[in-house]
C-alpha cells in the first residue's frame, strides 16, 4: 500500500501542475485533462492494490492438504542432499509418507533451506536443522505460509540411527501434527525409539552419515545450539 500511496502523491501533483498551466491550455481543456488523468491515477491504484493482494502466501492451513497432493502427484523426486562445511550426505525419503515428502521436495524447491542451520546438536541423540535467526528466514516462512501436516506413522519406520523425523508442532499437540519447516536426524547409535509413534520419520540418511557424526560433535551451548553456525544448503537430487 505504500507504493500505491507514493504513485497516489506523485501522480496528483503532476495533475495540480498541469491544470495549472493556464496560459498554454484553455481552462476547459485544462479540467478535462485533470478528469482524464484522475481515471488513470484510479485505474493505477486499484492494478497496484489488487496485483499486492495477490502477492499472499503460498500455502495456508487450509489450503496446504490439497496444495502438497497436487504436487505429490506431480514431483515424485525422492532424494535429497545436504550440504554443510563438514561435507554433504543424502537423504531418501519415503514413498509412504507423502505429505512429508512432497513437503520437504516442495521446500527444497523453493530454496528455503539454504542458509538455516542446524541449531540443534544433541550429541547421542539428534541433530536438527531448517530454522535460523536471521530475518531472512522468517521472511521465507512468511512467503511460503503458516501450515502443519498430519502424522504418517508407519510401523516398518523406526527412529532408528540415520532416521529423519519431523518435529511435533507444539507441547499441545494431541493429534501429533507435524511442524513442516524442521526436520532431524538420529544420530544415536541405538536410536531412539521412544520417539516412535509421537513423530513422522519420513526419510533415512542413505549416504554420508560420518558427516552426521561430525556435526553431532561441535561444540554447542546450554541450550544446544551450536558455539559456531552450521548452515546447510539442500538440493533435490533424484
Amino acid at each position: 500500500m505504500q507504493y500505491a500511496y507514493r504513485i497516489t502523491i506523485l501522480l496528483l501533483f503532476f495533475v495540480v501542475a498541469c491544470t495549472g498551466k493556464k496560459k498554454e491550455t484553455s481552462k476547459e481543456e485544462s479540467v478535462e485533462h485533470a478528469i482524464e488523468d484522475t481515471a488513470l491515477i484510479k485505474q493505477e491504484i486499484e492494478e497496484t492494490v489488487t496485483e499486492e493482494a495477490d502477492k499472499g502466501p503460498i500455502m495456508s492451513k487450509e489450503t496446504a492438504i490439497p496444495f502438497l497432493q497436487q504436487f505429490e502427484k506431480e514431483n515424485k523426486e525422492r532424494v535429497v542432499r545436504v550440504t554443510t562445511e563438514f561435507g554433504s550426505f543424502e537423504i531418501t525419503l519415503n514413498k509412504d509418507t507423502p505429505y512429508h515428502r512432497a513437503n520437504m521436495i516442495f521446500l527444497a524447491k523453493q530454496q528455503y533451506y539454504n542458509d538455516t542451520q542446524f541449531h540443534r546438536v544433541a550429541k547421542g541423540f539428534v541433530i536438527q536443522g531448517g530454522s535460523s535467526d536471521n530475518p531472512k528466514i522468517g521472511r521465507k516462512r512468511r512467503d511460503i505460509g503458516r501450515y502443519l501436516l498430519p502424522p504418517e506413522f508407519r510401523p516398518n519406520h523406526k527412529h532408528r540411527r540415520g532416521a529423519v523425523s519431523m518435529p511435533s508442532s507444539e507441547n499441545d499437540n494431541p493429534h501429533k501434527l507435524s511442524s513442516p519447516y524442521e526436520f532431524f536426524i538420529v544420530q544415536a547409535a541405538k536410536g531412539s525409539p521412544h520417539l516412535d509413534g509421537s513423530h513422522t520419520v519420513f526419510g533415512y540418511v542413505t549416504k554420508g552419515m560420518h558427516v552426521v557424526d561430525k556435526i553431532a560433535e561441535q561444540p554447542v551451548d546450554k541450550q544446544e545450539w551450536p558455539l559456531n553456525n552450521i548452515l546447510m544448503q539442500v538440493d533435490v537430487v533424484r
